[in-house]
């Protein structure tokens, strides 16, 4: 949906769609600390009832169709919870994925660095009216962008990722470690793309800056705001913000496997131990699946995370009313407010940062938090010609990536489909 590859062309909404990947993997497994509470149990909400066979068989089929070596799949309401484990952590090693993965979440991080953003707001740190100029000199009309117009991707600042040659040194060293201050000039210096306030562009560059903001009206690393802020709080036992130096994952993780930079056919790359600092404060978070759930219904309804006035403010806040989010194929279904999207009633974000996919949604109807996370971030099925695939998976079916298919089918199980617009 929102998420955006580190080299993907984002001038508009962009659904990613690529790629082929051997079937590692066959059989559902459910567990979690609520392992059996599920079991032959119904999540309902309004008129929709699904049992667990019915989410068993849509993520098994639709695992079957990305073709990705693992997945863990959750459906959490207040009374029962179901988890999904398929597939293959480690291509070589053959090891099970497992519900207890730690894994990158990618643009799900834009959902912290927006939520510290409100919480300062609520503290009179700052003001979501406040121009990025006071803050950060030399952004190109940086005294009419606001702080908001940054949060809901209407500021008109340019993408670093989308800068070619940026792309060109990304990609000749892996484990480079950027400064942030480095990507957001690469993001200024090609901006502004329009107008603040009179399109919608999905930039990495505004979370960038945000993350700088807050910073600086703090007085404190980001890292300790996340934790401070947020993952405490909420006990996130096993959720960080690393170090932009460090490209580990907390044991046990799942080895993540890419295309990026390569050509349609090749072999999967394990991108596990890249440098996640191209990323930052728009996409640099590592999580599990229980706490992403947790995390997810505090999303949703505001509880643990902002105060009424707050969460209300961010619910209002989705912009639809904008190019490319007002014109076909995507007028009337999706919106992007306060680093939370909305997907046919859906709240929340999909990340992808290289070799993972990830999907993490709310629906206040149902009550129910969806999660999805995948160790790969090649899509399958009929794609694009300069969209890189695998060989030999799947046709017949929409190119769409990993965790997106995955989760939309677990939706529409759900009886609240959520289909990706038309090619």
């Amino acid at each position: 949906m929102f998420a955006q590859k580190t080299h993907q062309r984002a001038g508009k909404v962009i659904i990613l769609v690529a790629g082929l990947m051997l079937l590692l993997g066959s059989g559902c497994s459910g567990s979690s600390n609520q392992e059996d509470s599920a079991a032959g149990k119904h999540i309902t909400g309004g008129s929709e009832q699904t049992s667990k066979a019915d989410l068993d068989a849509a993520l098994k089929k639709s695992f079957k169709e990305s073709d990705a070596p693992g997945v863990v799949a959750a459906v959490q309401t207040p009374q029962h919870t179901w988890v999904g484990a398929l597939g293959v952590a480690d291509r070589a090693s053959g090891e099970p994925m497992t519900p207890e993965v730690h894994h990158r979440i990618g643009s799900i991080t834009k959902t912290f660095t927006a939520t510290l953003l409100l919480q300062a707001a609520d503290e009179g740190l700052l003001s979501l009216d406040d121009t990025i100029d006071q803050y950060v000199k030399g952004v190109p009309n940086g005294d009419e962008i606001t702080l908001g117009q940054m949060a809901d991707m209407t500021s008109g600042i340019a993408s670093y990722t989308e800068d070619k040659k940026w792309v060109k040194e990304w990609s000749s060293d892996r484990d480079r470690v950027w400064k942030p201050e480095e990507l957001a000039q690469i993001g200024i210096k090609e901006s502004p793309l329009f107008d603040s306030g009179k399109e919608w562009y999905y930039s990495n560059t505004n979370y960038v800056l945000l993350g700088l903001v807050l910073e600086q009206v703090t007085g404190k690393p980001i890292s300790d705001l996340y934790r401070e802020k947020i993952i405490e709080p909420l006990d996130l036992k096993n959720t960080s913000f690393p170090d932009s130096a460090d490209s580990s994952i907390p044991e046990p993780h799942a080895q993540g496997y890419t295309l990026q930079g390569e050509s349609s056919g090749g072999k999967p790359i394990d991108s596990t131990g890249w440098s996640p600092s191209e990323a930052w404060t728009a996409g640099q978070v590592i999580s599990t699946m229980d706490d992403l759930l947790v995390y997810g219904r505090a999303l949703g309804t505001g509880k643990g995370l902002l105060s009424s006035e707050k969460q209300t403010e961010r619910l209002d806040s989705f912009v639809s009313d904008v190019p490319p989010l007002n014109q076909p194929p995507l007028k009337g279904d999706l919106a992007y407010g306060f680093g939370l999207g909305k997907d046919h009633g859906w709240i929340g974000h999909n990340g992808e940062i290289p070799g993972y996919n990830t999907y993490l949604f709310y629906h206040p109807d149902l009550d129910a938090v969806v999660a999805v996370e995948v160790n790969s971030d090649i899509p399958s099925g009929d794609c694009p010609k300069d969209v890189p695939t695998l060989r030999g998976g799947p046709q017949g079916i929409s190119c769409d990536l990993p965790a997106d298919r995955i989760f939309r089918a677990l939706a529409e199980a759900l009886g609240k489909p959520a289909p990706s617009p038309p090619a």
